[in-house]
């Protein structure tokens, strides 16, 4: 289990670099507004990700019609508690929001990790 949250993380860091430069690509050289180049950049670092997390981390033969629309639940309880986390780091608590980002990675990364393996690609 150990290897496969080491590989869950790692696929993680890629997603997240494929939605930064998207990101920063559409908004510095495209001329986008930040939120919409966020958003393009958020939906290309999750497919990014169900990909090598059914491949890689998981090795699941779930059929995509049912671990998509998982995968999709999942990241959007991910966004749920950055949402929460933030909110009390940041606007409660004081704390500098990278600091706080952060945390609130690393604390997702557990959440979404457990959730994925518990149900989205779990074999049946």
């Amino acid at each position: 289990m150990v290897r496969q949250l080491a590989t869950y993380a790692s696929v993680g860091v890629g997603a997240t670099l494929v939605h930064y430069a998207i990101l920063i690509a559409l908004v510095e050289a495209g001329g986008w507004a930040p939120v919409p180049a966020a958003l393009c950049g958020y939906v290309a670092g999750g497919v990014v990700a169900y990909v090598l997390n059914r491949r890689h981390t998981f090795a699941s033969d779930r059929p995509h019609a049912e671990a998509g629309w998982r995968f999709g639940l999942v990241a959007f309880v991910g966004f749920c508690v950055t949402y929460l986390l933030m909110s009390l780091f940041v606007e409660r608590l004081g704390a500098p929001y990278l600091p706080a980002q952060a945390v609130t990675t690393v604390l997702a990364m557990f959440v979404t990790y457990a959730l994925n393996r518990a149900w989205t690609f779990r074999v049946s």
